[in-house]
């Protein structure tokens, strides 16, 4: 099914490679990672970690210190950056509070509140008084923070479907605007780095000691980040567009892709069909690219079995980490920059592409025109989504 592209009029992201779009621009450009060696649990985990520096001390403002948490601040963060809160309250000023709707992606949501209040137990049993904020420890805490704090008043809806939450929330979008359920959406994602993550990952054997290394012959597991974007979706505006987008769910296993990259395929193909757009109009391909062996393998191929050899694709991942729920607003936010600025991103970290995962993984970034870009998230469970942006 055909859908009515989506203009992104304003777009934000704050990660560990930079705090604003332009920030992270000149990350990617100077291959500058944000990956710095883990010091954020108590016992630190031997591992690379997508830290976003300043939280701890920089509050929210006094009218929100009831939403007080480390994910609520990179929340806000990330509404304040790139000019984008000004760009909310015009589109609500020009729309009404009621017709713009919010939807979030988020995996951990305010968890690492909760494993604090457990940490710090009173001898009663109960949390102590600063944490005692129901909303805080809710899966739902970060959506009910920014509608809060934009002051709006629309649907408002959260999607926790792990590493694709952030990208699915664009395809939620469009199809509440296709039904006229609102004027103009704000869509995002935010994740936090907890402890629950660091250890439950690790756990599955997946995190690499070393810094990620997507695609490589030698690659170990992943790093993880914390990160949040957003960006605003209207009819009738200017910037880039949402061309189309694809979801699936394989459901072949807990943690591991389909063999045949079922859902993977999938997914791409429907994005493609969506936007009625081939495979070889395609320019940049924003790869998942966790830098597990079998990730890696399973997307590898399959783009390599749809996507002619001439396109180039790429995971951005050495320079943020992996940041789980808010994966697929930055990775989208990172093609969108790829389109603005004629730049395609390479692969950091990584030395010796894996011949199994196939010749589009490029190495080195490159200037060149990029009118039509991919980006992919596929998450746990076999919950998958790629998104196609245009120009």
């Amino acid at each position: 099914m055909r859908v009515p592209p989506l203009h992104i009029s304003a777009y934000s992201l704050v990660c560990a490679a930079g705090s604003g779009r332009d920030a992270v621009l000149d990350a990617l450009r100077e291959r500058r990672s944000g990956l710095t060696p883990n010091d954020f649990t108590p016992t630190p985990l031997p591992t690379w970690i997508g830290r976003v520096p300043g939280l701890e001390s920089q509050a929210l403002p006094a009218a929100l210190a009831y939403w007080d948490c480390r994910i609520n601040r990179l929340a806000w963060r990330a509404l304040g950056a790139d000019g984008f809160l000004q760009r909310v309250l015009a589109a609500r000023q020009h729309y009404g509070a009621r017709r713009i709707a919010l939807i979030v992606g988020t995996s951990t949501a305010g968890i690492g509140e909760t494993e604090q209040g457990y940490r710090e137990l009173e001898p009663d049993g109960q949390f102590p008084p600063a944490l005692r904020r129901p909303i805080i420890h809710a899966p739902h805490a970060v959506g009910e923070f920014v509608q809060h704090a934009l002051a709006l008043e629309g649907l408002c809806v959260t999607i926790a479907t792990a590493c694709s939450s952030s990208a699915k929330v664009f395809a939620y979008a469009e199809r509440l605007m296709r039904l006229g359920l609102a004027d103009a959406a704000i869509v995002g994602g935010a994740d936090t780095l907890c402890d629950s993550v660091l250890y439950g990952f690790n756990s599955l054997e997946i995190i690499s000691a070393d810094r990620c290394r997507p695609f490589d012959t030698a690659r170990k597991g992943i790093n993880l980040g914390e990160a949040a974007g957003f960006a605003l979706l209207e009819r009738d505006a200017t910037g880039p567009r949402l061309l189309g987008h694809g979801e699936s769910s394989d459901a072949y296993h807990m943690s591991a892709p389909h063999p045949e990259g079922a859902g993977a395929r999938a997914a791409i193909t429907r994005a493609l069909e969506s936007a009625g757009v081939a495979a070889s109009e395609v320019d940049y391909i924003n790869l998942h690219g966790t830098a597990t062996p079998k990730n890696d393998e399973i997307e590898g191929r399959v783009v390599a079995e749809l996507f002619p050899a001439t396109t180039r694709a790429s995971s951005t991942k050495g320079w943020t980490g992996h940041t789980l729920g808010a994966a697929g607003i930055v990775e989208a936010v990172i093609s969108l920059l790829a389109l603005e600025h004629a730049f395609a991103p390479g692969t950091l970290n990584t030395t010796e592409v894996d011949p199994v995962c196939g010749a589009r993984v490029c190495l080195e970034n490159q200037e060149r025109p990029i009118r039509r870009a991919l980006s992919n998230s596929f998450g746990f469970g076999g919950s998958n989504c790629s998104l196609l942006f245009g120009v």
